[in-house]
């Protein structure tokens, strides 16, 4: 099995109270340590458990490719990915300014008509924005099966996913035909969450991702990583999206004590407007 793997850089999500604005409100994240979406470390640590033997996981029993957008900065974070399984990585330069979903989905497309991977997986939401539109466009581009907010997938031989959809109090299971995009949710990295053709049933994973020891980032620097741009895969690449500026939420005026039911009665009905 082939896995598409597209991750994104952003900055710290863990100090996201530290971003501030600038008086034309812009977003300034200076100081925050620039990361891998959590949830795009997530869809790697499937795409892993996917294509190996969870008793062996130094053995890759199929190929993982990692796909960024961004500037030559993102490389680090690709040869940490690299570290720790993936096989391949490809950067598409760019900058964050350059691009939006859209542009993302369609050079996602075009990179999927090249590689031909069995299935593409992307974290449900990116970090910075919490938007999560370019899995289901890029599922629209290509004509394939989706799943979202996957919480567990079971491979049926590789030809078919049994996908746990995380959905308001419950969990959907439904079947997807692969070739197929999946995003997926954090309780994809639970211990028993991937089951993988290869790896036995009774096998228990670790909670949470896998982490690069040193020497396994040190060789990873042998293995390929690409370079493209974006006009390449993207020959149109007008953004659809565009962020203007940014404000903070107003600030909430302090709270009022009320002597009785009746004065409360009465400051809801003709302050807060409560019909």
């Amino acid at each position: 099995m082939k896995i598409l793997v597209a991750v994104k850089r952003v900055a710290d999500p863990e100090n996201m109270n530290k971003i501030k604005l600038s008086p034309q409100g812009k977003i300034d994240t200076t100081g925050l340590e620039p990361k891998a979406s959590p949830y795009d470390e997530y869809a790697l640590e499937t795409a892993l458990r996917l294509t190996e033997n969870g008793t062996n996981t130094k053995a890759r029993l199929g190929e993982v490719v990692v796909v960024t957008f961004g500037p030559k900065e993102t490389e680090p974070m690709l040869r940490a990915m690299l570290g720790t399984g993936a096989d391949r990585a490809i950067r598409v330069d760019s900058t964050d300014e350059a691009l939006d979903g859209d542009v993302v989905a369609r050079g996602l497309k075009a990179l999927v008509d090249s590689e031909k991977p069995d299935v593409v997986l992307l974290g449900y939401q990116q970090a910075e924005s919490e938007s999560n539109a370019v899995g289901q466009m890029l599922a629209e581009y290509l004509g394939w099966p989706q799943a979202t907010f996957a919480g567990s997938i079971q491979s049926q031989d590789d030809k078919a996913f049994v996908v746990g959809r995380e959905i308001e109090g419950a969990t959907a299971e439904l079947k997807v035909t692969l070739p197929a995009v999946v995003t997926v949710l954090d309780k994809i990295v639970k211990p028993k969450s991937v089951q993988s053709k290869h790896t036995p049933a009774t096998h228990t994973y670790s909670d949470g991702v896998r982490f690069a020891a040193l020497m396994a980032i040190m060789a990873a620097k042998k293995k390929p990583l690409a370079e493209m741009k974006l006009s390449d895969l993207v020959p149109d690449a007008t953004l659809k999206v565009r962020y203007a500026s940014a404000e903070l939420p107003p600030k909430r005026a302090a709270g009022s004590k009320v002597k009785d039911v009746k004065e409360l009665v009465t400051k809801l009905k003709t302050e807060a407007k409560v019909v």
